[in-house]
């Protein structure tokens, strides 16, 4: 009697463990507005670009309408396979901000998805040793923002979104990051 009431207690520890790590650990969706915005740390080097509008008649790489929609599976996959020179790689959204990159030119877009007072931001973290740095887009609500970039073309990027205050100079959560990203967009 005494091993089935602790096997009961057992299981019941486990599982009330396995709910509380899935409540906390889950992350943000890109329209999950969150509860207090938490800070993150960048690295000390990181160096902040401002973002430029686009030319007029630019083509956007996905829309912002504010849903945290980051294109259609058929693009994505397209792109993968053989992307064009204007396809924008590693689509990433994390709550008010949209990120990918676009190999033609190296050019790093930021959207911002949300009216919060924060700005969108993309950092660029690469596999050989450059300096981090982030693309911030402080255009508004509704814009994308370009920052032309250099990468070398034997290299990789890894983009992470986050949101910016311009006013304290912080990050903040939440925050979503893509895979690796050829600079040459040969997967």
């Amino acid at each position: 009697m005494r091993e089935n009431w602790r096997s009961k207690v057992s299981v019941l520890v486990g599982a009330s463990a396995l709910a509380l790590s899935a409540v906390t650990a889950t992350p943000a969706l890109a329209d999950d507005a969150p509860e207090a915005p938490l800070e993150v740390q960048m690295p000390a080097d990181v160096k902040i670009v401002e973002g430029i509008a686009p030319e007029p008649g630019t083509e956007v790489p996905f829309p912002v309408d504010g849903t945290g929609t980051t294109g259609t599976a058929d693009a994505m996959a397209s792109a993968k396979a053989a992307p064009p020179s204007g396809t924008c790689l590693g689509a990433t959204a994390a709550y008010g901000s949209s990120g990918c990159f676009q190999h033609n030119g190296d050019i790093v877009w930021a959207g911002d998805t949300k009216k919060d007072g924060m700005s969108a931001a993309v950092g660029v973290y690469t596999d050989y040793g450059r300096a981090a740095e982030v693309c911030v887009n402080k255009l508004g609500v509704n814009t994308w923002a370009t920052c032309n970039k250099d990468y070398r073309e034997t290299g990789n990027v890894r983009l992470r979104v986050l949101r910016y205050d311009g006013d304290t100079g912080k990050f903040y959560q939440p925050e979503a990051w893509s895979g690796w990203i050829p600079v040459d967009g040969k997967y």
